[in-house]
């Protein structure tokens, strides 16, 4: 009677400052000539395994190591595409909704549009969202040049800007403005890739509608 096939003893890799990925395909093909070592070994020589099975699992095995060294291969690519994306973006400038940093530079702002509206204002508001100054603007311009005289009230920092529309001092609606602002950093968190203005705000890539040098 036949004893049933011992398994081989699978000695975890040492670290060898070989990367993990080929440790790991070593590895798997010592373990599986091993394990075919045994079965040759103990096999019933009254039926034994005839020599188109054992090239059967070689050329399974085989195309499995392939294709963890092709997804390998198509990782790092990925990764140097993704740091080519990143380059292009430092540098540039960002138009979003995102809040806006003032610090005594003149800001253009890109407005929403309300239709009919004979009257409009900018509203600034602090990062809790509370009130803190209020600008009349052009109503018809779609884009505002804004340069506000900071001070106590309003002191540098960064800040929510939405601009609300009115027709015969009824309120039409308010509409975050568009800014530009230069990205001074880019990097993917959780397979996202952010960007961080100027100023310390962060924006995702779909939030942005426009670039310029």
């Amino acid at each position: 009677m036949i004893d049933p096939v011992a398994m081989p003893e699978i000695v975890p890799p040492q670290n060898t400052g070989v990367p993990a990925q080929k440790q790991s395909v070593s590895s798997d093909f010592e373990t599986f000539l091993r394990m075919l070592t045994a079965q040759i070994q103990n096999q019933n020589p009254l039926e034994p395994m005839e020599a188109s099975d054992f090239a059967v699992q070689l050329a399974t095995f085989s195309g499995v190591e392939q294709q963890v060294r092709t997804n390998d291969l198509l990782s790092q690519l990925a990764a140097r595409q993704g740091l080519a994306e990143m380059a292009g973006w430092v540098g540039r400038e960002a138009l979003t909704r995102a809040p806006v940093h003032l610090d005594g530079t003149p800001q253009t702002l890109v407005a929403p549009r309300f239709d009919g509206a004979d009257h409009a204002e900018l509203v600034v508001s602090d990062m809790t969202g509370r009130e803190v100054g209020r600008f009349a603007v052009d109503p018809r311009a779609s884009e505002i040049p804004f340069d506000p005289p900071l001070s106590g009230s309003l002191p540098p920092g960064t800040y929510k800007i939405s601009l609300e529309g009115f027709r015969a001092g009824n309120a039409l609606g308010a509409e975050p403005v568009l800014s530009y602002a230069r990205v001074s950093e880019a990097r993917i968190e959780g397979g996202e890739l952010l960007l961080m203005l100027e100023g310390g705000t962060k924006v995702e890539r779909g939030e942005v509608v426009g670039l310029r040098h």
